[in-house]
């Protein structure tokens, strides 16, 4: 019985190291571009960012070719700052935009780089294993319209529901 739910686990945790399906991850990714940080332009709503606002992603790299990530928002309905910190590693050839991230011990999710900016480093679209983990990043908290009407049709055409966008202001520097 203990080697069945010991399976089980572990099917249901490689059930969240994919690509969702129609979606592609870049090719020719270049992690010491990527490093530093991310603001969060939008997402679709998530249980783990519900009521955040201005999201930054901080990525760092280490000697083992792991990358430390954190996380921090502003919580509006607690009216105060939040930082997670994990570990991302990447799931086949470094040069693929296909990372897994940990927040939770030795519990991974999909970090999927699908769109990016690859002459500046910009910006990126990011996914997780199911078409509901999204985000639009860039590397200044606001971004112009006309690119972000850009990547919500690129979005779109990827197959993501785009319609409830939750869009982040400009991140409070008294804040930071």
């Amino acid at each position: 019985m203990l080697r069945k739910l010991l399976l089980l686990i572990v099917l249901l945790l490689a059930g969240c190291i994919k690509v969702p399906e129609g979606v592609s991850v870049i090719d020719g990714f270049e992690l010491q571009r990527y490093l530093g940080t991310w603001y969060e332009i939008a997402r679709i709503e998530n249980s783990f960012e519900k009521n955040f606002t201005s999201v930054t992603a901080t990525y760092t790299s280490n000697n083992d070719g792991s990358v430390d990530v954190l996380n921090r928002g502003f919580d509006a309905k607690k009216g105060e700052w939040k930082d997670t910190a994990g570990k991302a590693k990447f799931v086949g050839e470094e040069n693929r935009g296909e990372l897994k991230v940990s927040f939770f011990g030795p519990f991974f999710s999909s970090y999927n780089i699908v769109a990016l900016d690859k002459e500046e480093y910009s910006w990126a679209i990011v996914c997780g294993y199911k078409k509901s983990l999204f985000w639009i990043l860039s590397r200044n908290p606001v971004m112009e319209p006309a690119l972000y009407d850009e990547l919500v049709r690129k979005a779109d055409s990827l197959g993501f529901d785009t319609g409830n966008l939750v869009v982040n202001q400009a991140l409070d520097t008294e804040g930071r």
